[in-house]
């Protein structure tokens, strides 16, 4: 099937697209893609309104959920709303079958690939990550193809003691299992205490290596930190890698991810991050949930989506219906 630039398309198109055919619909795109996070194990933003509508009614044109667990039996506070049934009110948790109903954009999940879990310093300090439900195993890769999502990101949240090879193993068994159904998402670009990001110059193995491991592996699209929102990280860094990726292996992409809590900056913070971001190259620029309840700051969200696209197509994404 043709498929047009997902900055572009309505969630009928969306709706019929295969991996391939998303994926070609993100590089057809050519870097305007804008994707945020959602982390589900608080509650979000606004009563009854989920972060990842918030996120899309200020123009991102595909989120993920973090902290998601696959067990269906695990609250989901992020994720639990309030609908009207015939004798009133009642509160309902969503899960992604029933949040891609609601969406009109591309939903994936966040699987963790560490080794450990340092409450510390882990995105929520009472909330172990690291837990059978939340990890990239093959019980739970087949649960992410019977939700249907559109795509799967495999990393560590910070604290998670995450390790390239860990990385990269969770990504050779997410390709044996998801195939050509579902986009992999894979790389590291936060929790660089124990080993650094990639394009972090004092990492003990070149970002390359890593990166060509990676696609070898069966990664889609590979995830490196944004300049201006990573300590160290430069456009340079980042561009020089954005362009191995594009070149190793035709159609893979490239994710530039801003994170760090500077989602809950200003938004000339965000706008300057951006356009930092806009010259590596990068097919996707992805907003973290570090700024209130699990999403960035919507404005930046916003913000984020003009720098990047301009008024036409947010406002596009912002205002779309469901056709």
């Amino acid at each position: 099937m043709p498929v047009r630039r997902l900055i572009s398309s309505t969630k009928s198109e969306i709706k019929r697209m295969k991996k391939e055919e998303l994926q070609n619909s993100i590089r057809a795109s050519e870097g305007r893609v804008i994707l945020a996070q959602h982390y589900v194990g608080i509650e979000g933003l606004l009563n009854d309104v989920t972060n990842a509508e918030l996120a899309q009614a200020f123009g991102a044109d595909m989120v993920f959920f973090n902290g998601y667990s696959m067990d269906e039996s695990c609250p989901l506070p992020g994720l639990i709303v309030e609908e009207y049934v015939i004798d009133g009110y009642i509160k309902k948790q969503y899960r992604i079958p029933e949040m891609k109903k609601l969406l009109n954009i591309p939903v994936g999940v966040y699987l963790e690939c560490g080794t450990g879990d340092d409450k510390t310093t882990s995105t929520a300090a009472d909330v172990q990550l690291v837990r059978p439900d939340r990890i990239a195993s093959i019980e739970n890769l087949r649960k992410v193809i019977e939700e249907g999502a559109d795509f799967v990101v495999l990393g560590g949240n910070p604290g998670t003691g995450t390790s390239f090879e860990t990385i990269i193993e969770a990504t050779k068994h997410a390709k044996e299992i998801l195939g050509d159904e579902i986009l992999i998402f894979a790389g590291k670009w936060e929790d660089g205490v124990e080993e650094k990001v990639l394009g972090d110059p004092l990492a003990n193995r070149p970002s390359k290596d890593v990166i060509k491991d990676l696609i070898d592996a069966g990664a889609d699209v590979i995830c490196l930190p944004m300049p201006g929102s990573r300590t160290g990280i430069t456009v340079n860094m980042i561009h020089e890698l954005v362009n191995y990726t594009h070149k190793y292996k035709h159609g893979t992409l490239a994710m530039s991810f801003l994170d760090g809590s500077i989602e809950g900056a200003d938004t000339q913070t965000i706008r300057e991050c951006v356009l930092m971001s806009k010259q590596t190259g990068a097919d996707i620029h992805a907003i973290g949930d570090a700024g209130y309840s699990g999403v960035a700051v919507p404005e930046n969200i916003y913000q984020m989506c003009i720098t990047t696209k301009g008024r036409r197509l947010t406002y596009k994404r912002m205002a779309g219906s469901s056709r």
